[in-house]
Order: structure tokens, then C-alpha cells, then sequence
């Protein structure tokens, strides 16, 4: 995904399909493939983020002094935060690709990984490396930038999304200098920027001088886990259902799922990511089994990612530990 042709890959390549009502059964190894890959349902955080996206591409389109307006994607781990980055850069890769005209080769979205204890020359790397500019090890960061800041004007990139902010530590002095640098290439690339990573406001990527420096141009968009209920509203009852929606189970009874919404939420403290791996992995034990439908007891027998587990298992001395958990 960190390389142009890898995203382009993605943007272009069919989602996968829910089954159709009336729709003859699909064989076994089909099913089992679609609920590996599953649906991308709308959630909140990817309707918020394609419409501040689409309204600070506008707002930046002829600014030209300074850095142009950025979003800052944050929350907790598993809170779908990469997924809704990269399906705005996938709406705005198929936009750009449906009003490009014969020959038009730009391109329109970078996503890049920040790698783990990023410099900026390491930084200013993966930069190039996902258009593939050419790098060297003899080569300073300040060439490399060069090379960067040129290729991705010229390439016409409109959006930059940066994943894995987190990793980024302004209180070291290598982590300084990749801060400086990102701060530079805002600068020089008239891209607007979307900065993404695991509780980044209550880290150090945003703080004091250097951090105040991007967030001082960032909104911010937190995604955090779905709430119970929100006013009149049940968001994460509503997640399941359109979840429930989009199995491919033969004697699956409709409305299981959302009644079992409370129990779902416990088990996995409202977060998208835990909530959707914990479905998919109880619809792909329910097809080879013959069962073919998610029941509580299924979920109760699955064990869940370490992160909803830690919150899930019972503390309480004298409580019994749900089957699965050990």
C-alpha cells in the first residue's frame, strides 16, 4: 500500500459483494474468501473525515503563502482509524481518475508509513520511495527532499496521508528533526496533509514548540470507540446491524446480532476494529461447521484480539473466565 502502484491497486480493485436477496448460494471457498476480506461499512469517523478531507482540499486549492489547512485522525488502537484514511484517499483516487482526461498521468494520493524511530532522512525515504524516486545511501536529506518536493509538485499529489504518526517523538533529537522536516515538506508541497496514529494528542507528536507547529494548522477527528448510545441514537447497534446485513451465511435468522448489541460492546468495548474481526472470524468457523449462522455461543467461544480480551476478561476474584479466553 506504501507505494503508488500498490495504492492504485487498492482504489481500483473491486470490493467485495454482499450477497444479492434471492441469490443462489455461493460455493464454500467464496464465502470463506468475501468474510475474510469483508465489507467496509460507513462508520461515523470515515463520513466525518471524507467531508472535512473534501472541504479542506477546497479551502487549500489556491493558498499558496503557507502551509495549507491539515486533520489530525486520532483514538485509541482497532477505533478504524487507517481504515477511514485510506478509504477517503480510495474516494479521492477514483474521483480524480473519473475527471482525468486521455493521457493525464498525476497523481493524486501519497499514503506513507512512518517507520518505527523515524529520522528524517528515513522519513524523507519512504516519501520517495512511494513514487518511486530514486535514493542512495550516499545521498543527504536534504537531496532526498529536494527530490521529493519536486517530483510530488510535479506529479500533482493533492492529498498526503501519513499513517502511524505515533511513532514520531519530537523529544528526541532525531524525532525533532523529523518533525522539523514534516513540517518543512507542508510547506513545500501544495498537498493537503492528514496525520493519523494511535492517541496522538496525548502523546508528544503534537506538542510543545515543534508539535504546536502542525497542530496549530490541524483539525482534529477522534475516533474513538462507538458509544451504546448517543442522544436518540445506538451507533454501535447500528454498526451491527449493517454488519449482520452483509454476511453470506445460508440459515443465518436476521437480527441476532443487533439484539446481542449490549453483550458486543462489553466484549469489545465498542471498538470498530475488534467488533468487525470477531463477526468475520464467527461467520468463517460457521461455514465449514455447517452451521452456518453466529449465535452467542459461537462469539463466547472465540477468542478476541489481545486488546479487547485485556478488557473484556473478568478481574472480579471468583469469577469464572468466558471459554476462550485462556
Amino acid at each position: 500500500m506504501t507505494t503508488f502502484d500498490a495504492f492504485a491497486r487498492f482504489a481500483h480493485a473491486a470490493p467485495p459483494t454482499p450477497p444479492k436477496p434471492g441469490q443462489a448460494p455461493r460455493p464454500l471457498e467464496e464465502r470463506l474468501a468475501y468474510h475474510s476480506q469483508f465489507v467496509t461499512v460507513r462508520t461515523p469517523a470515515i463520513e466525518t473525515l471524507a467531508r472535512q478531507v473534501r472541504t479542506l482540499m477546497i479551502l487549500g486549492r489556491h493558498q499558496r503563502v503557507t502551509a495549507r489547512p491539515s486533520l489530525i485522525v486520532t483514538g485509541p488502537a482497532t477505533t478504524g482509524k487507517t481504515t477511514a484514511l485510506l478509504q477517503v484517499g480510495r474516494t479521492c483516487h477514483l474521483a480524480h481518475t473519473r475527471r482525468a482526461a486521455p493521457g493525464d498521468d498525476s497523481v493524486p494520493v501519497a499514503y506513507v508509513l512512518v517507520p518505527p524511530g523515524a529520522t528524517a532522512k528515513t522519513l524523507a525515504g519512504e516519501f520517495a520511495r512511494y513514487l518511486g524516486i530514486p535514493v542512495t545511501s550516499r545521498m543527504t536529506t536534504a537531496q532526498i527532499t529536494t527530490a521529493v518536493c519536486h517530483t510530488y509538485t510535479a506529479a500533482g499529489i493533492k492529498l498526503v496521508l501519513i499513517d502511524e504518526i505515533h511513532r514520531l517523538n519530537p523529544r528526541t533529537s532525531t524525532g525533532a528533526e523529523a518533525a522539523d522536516w514534516l513540517k518543512d515538506l507542508t510547506e513545500r508541497v501544495p498537498a493537503t496533509f492528514v496525520y493519523a496514529g494511535i492517541d496522538v494528542t496525548a502523546g508528544a507528536v503534537f506538542t510543545r514548540v515543534r508539535g504546536a507547529q502542525l497542530a496549530g494548522r490541524a483539525s482534529l477527528i477522534d475516533c474513538g470507540a462507538l458509544p451504546a448510545r448517543a442522544g436518540d441514537r445506538e451507533p454501535f447497534r447500528e454498526l451491527i446491524t449493517a454488519l449482520e446485513q452483509a454476511l453470506d451465511l445460508t440459515a443465518h435468522r436476521p437480527g441476532t446480532l443487533p439484539r446481542l448489541a449490549p453483550y458486543l460492546h462489553e466484549q469489545t468495548a465498542g471498538r470498530i476494529g475488534s467488533l468487525a474481526r470477531l463477526i468475520r472470524q464467527a461467520a468463517i468457523e460457521a461455514i465449514p461447521d455447517n452451521s452456518e449462522r453466529i449465535t452467542k455461543g459461537l462469539l463466547d467461544s472465540i477468542a478476541l484480539d489481545h486488546l479487547a480480551e485485556e478488557h473484556y476478561r473478568p478481574r472480579t476474584p471468583g469469577r469464572r473466565a468466558r471459554p476462550g479466553s485462556r
